[in-house]
Parts: C-alpha cells; sequence; structure tokens
C-alpha cells in the first residue's frame, strides 16, 4: 500500500481520540489572537518565536510553556473557540467521538471560574456535535504536582456539573507525584459515579501503572508505555484488557523515544495490548490524530489491518454507552468492507 492510499484508508478510516488535553490544541495563532481580545501580553513577538521555543528535552520544559499559554483563556467564549477548533480538525482528520482532557485548576488557580471554563467546552461540543457530527465527553483532570486537598476542592466545584462529566483524570509531572498520592480523590469520584483514567508509566516508572490499576482502580492508562518493562505488568493489562492511551507524536517530542522507529506500539500490539492512537497536545507536539496513525504506521511499519484494530481499540476503550459503541464499530467495519 503506497503512503497516499494509506493515508486516504486512515484519514476515512472512522475513530476515536480518546487521550487530548483540550488546552494543549491551542495554536499559536489561536493564542495571539485571544491574547489581543483578552489584553494579555505574551513574551513572545511572533507566532514564530513560540514555534521555535516548542523544543522540549522533557515533560517539564512542555509543561512550564503550556500554563504560560493557558493564560489567555478568560472568557466562556474563548473555551468555546478553543474547543471548536479543535473538533474541526478532528473532523477533517476523520475522527468521529473523542474523550477531552480539561484542567479546571490550571485556570481557577487564576481567577477563571470553573463555571466558566466548563461551560465554554460544553458550548464548542454542542456546536462540533450539531455541525459537525463529531460526540464528545468531558474527563476533569487533577494536577498532579498540586495536593490531595487542591484536588478534593476541584472535585467539590465539579459536582454541579457531574451530569456532564463523564470521568477523572489525572496529568502534569508525572515523576514524583505516583497515582497512590490521589487514591483517597479517585474513591470519592468513584462514589460520584464518574470512570477513572491515570497518567501512568509516561515517564514514571511501572509501579506507577500498578499504584494506577490496583490502588486506583482506573479504567484505562494514559500512556502506559513504560509498563512493558515489566512482563508480569504487560500480562496483568492483557489479561484486563485495558485500554492504553498511547501519544507517539507526544512521545517523540518529550524525548520518552529517541526516535518513532523505537516507539512500542508495533510491540503493544503484537503482544495484544489494547493500545490506541491519539494526539496529546497536539498544538504543542507537531501532530493532530491522522498525522500521530500515519507518522506512527510508517516508522513501525503498521499495516492497514493494524490501523483498524487501533480504530477499533479506540472505540471500544471509549466511555460511549453499549449500544453507541456497537454503532460505530459498525461503522468501522462498513467502511473496512467498502474500501
Amino acid at each position: 500500500m503506497t503512503d497516499t492510499t494509506l493515508e486516504a484508508f486512515a484519514r476515512g478510516l472512522p475513530k476515536a481520540e480518546l487521550h487530548m488535553h483540550i488546552e494543549g490544541s491551542l495554536e499559536p495563532e489561536l493564542m495571539f489572537a485571544l491574547a489581543e481580545r483578552n489584553g494579555v501580553t505574551l513574551p513572545y513577538k511572533s507566532v514564530e518565536e513560540i514555534r521555535a521555543a516548542y523544543a522540549f528535552s522533557n515533560l517539564q520544559d512542555f509543561l512550564d510553556i503550556y500554563y504560560q499559554g493557558a493564560g489567555v483563556l478568560i472568557t466562556r467564549a474563548d473555551f468555546k473557540d478553543l474547543a471548536v477548533a479543535y473538533f474541526e480538525r478532528l473532523a477533517a482528520d476523520g475522527g468521529v467521538h473523542a474523550e477531552i482532557f480539561f484542567d479546571p485548576q490550571t485556570h481557577t488557580e487564576r481567577g477563571v471560574a470553573f463555571e466558566t471554563v466548563i461551560d465554554g467546552l460544553l458550548d464548542g461540543m454542542a456546536e462540533a456535535e450539531e455541525r459537525l457530527g463529531v460526540t464528545s465527553k468531558l474527563i476533569l483532570c487533577f494536577l498532579r504536582h498540586l495536593s490531595e486537598e487542591s484536588a478534593f476542592e476541584t472535585l467539590e466545584q465539579a459536582k454541579p456539573h457531574l451530569a456532564k462529566i463523564a470521568g477523572v483524570g489525572l496529568d502534569s509531572s508525572e515523576v514524583g507525584h505516583p497515582p497512590a498520592k490521589f487514591a483517597r480523590v479517585f474513591k470519592a469520584a468513584r462514589e460520584l459515579g464518574l470512570k477513572i483514567v491515570a497518567h501512568a508509566g509516561e515517564e514514571g516508572p511501572p509501579e506507577y501503572v500498578w499504584e494506577a490499576i490496583d490502588l486506583v482502580g482506573v479504567d484505562r492508562i494514559d500512556h502506559g508505555n513504560r509498563a512493558l518493562e515489566d512482563e508480569a505488568l504487560t500480562q496483568r493489562l492483557v489479561a484486563d484488557g485495558t485500554t492504553l492511551t498511547v501519544c507517539p507524536l507526544s512521545n517523540l517530542k518529550l524525548c520518552v523515544v529517541p526516535d518513532l522507529t523505537a516507539h512500542p506500539m508495533r510491540k503493544m500490539l503484537d503482544l495484544g495490548l489494547k493500545a490506541t492512537v491519539n494526539s496529546d497536545d497536539p498544538a504543542y507536539f507537531g501532530g493532530y490524530l491522522l498525522d500521530n496513525y500515519l507518522e506512527t504506521a510508517k516508522a513501525v511499519d503498521l499495516s492497514r489491518d493494524d490501523l483498524v484494530v487501533l480504530a477499533r481499540n479506540s472505540f471500544e476503550g471509549s466511555f460511549l454507552d453499549e449500544a453507541e459503541k456497537a454503532r460505530r464499530l459498525a461503522q468501522v467495519d462498513a467502511y473496512v468492507a467498502g474500501n
């Protein structure tokens, strides 16, 4: 299959994105537009200067500029515009469903109300479903470099909005902040009926993945690359059918892998892990969903059948109800049969 043929097939393949931080889809052009709209002064003089700053040697380098960029998001309209811009790109990539992370603490610490953030995102999600046919769910993430107390406060702020939130997650600086730190918060979230996910095994050790599945009881693991260092852990993830929301171009940009040809995606599929492809923070990491599919396919020799498995995994691992999962999987099968 030629690169052109593979690209056309991958673009049309119905797929879901399960690991995408909406604040991480803030493109420099929109960042400048919102800064101007809100009277925010950025420490950069041009779009090109911002892009030049996107040379990261690790997760923390990225987080420093990520939080700086989020400072332009102030009004409900800002969050709607951010969401709509992402969903337009997702739809162009053949994405039909997304479960997006948002970081309320990033904004409430700046004095932006929780309601401003979630109402703006929900506005964008509603427009995406009506205009683009893209469905979506919200996952509230706790910032792991902050305290357990701050996470509990955020969960309390979320309570009036639980009908609009599918789950809670854990992101930000991983090393030194194990999932166990937030086990009590996740227990409280579970009791409220929320799904549970957590970043684990990106830069943190396999032990963090064990904690996420045994102490926290996650419904899926975000990243999970380093789980492969522990054979017993890998076997456990396969046996449990735990979905891993893997982010290849993010792994490359943050030096989790030295080169995309060294990415473990091929090995994950060969081992029977339920891996999915996702873009993480696409504005910062040089690629949205389709870019991640195509670049990974070229780098580790994924076939058309492999891409179909990844797409099916994305729906099977989603938080859609069983009827909707079945409908989306039928779409995948119909597309494959016709192409």
